[in-house]
């Protein structure tokens, strides 16, 4: 899992069937400070209702995929948590 920053949803109107009713949001990878990690762009399920400007918990392979209800959807990385804040001692 890594965090992330959501900066922009996608519209799909084509995809494959797994994907159908699925929001698909772009996101950044950032450090717990809200640094950007690597300024890499990735696309993304959304399963938990984010937004634009949410940081978010992003899960990746089969941990991504046990969120829907076909384990081989292909479905490579998901939002699973909105974070409300970060912690570091």
């Amino acid at each position: 899992m890594y965090l992330a920053k959501v900066i922009g949803s996608t519209v799909v109107p084509q995809k494959i069937p797994a994907l159908v009713g699925k929001k698909l949001m772009l996101v950044e990878p950032i450090t717990t400070e809200g640094a950007v990690v690597s300024g890499l762009q990735k696309v993304v399920v959304d399963a938990v209702g984010a937004g634009v400007t949410d940081t978010v918990i992003v899960s990746q392979g089969t941990s991504a995929r046990i969120y829907f209800n076909e384990p081989n959807d292909g479905i490579d990385e998901a939002i699973v948590g909105i974070v409300d804040s970060i912690n570091c001692d």
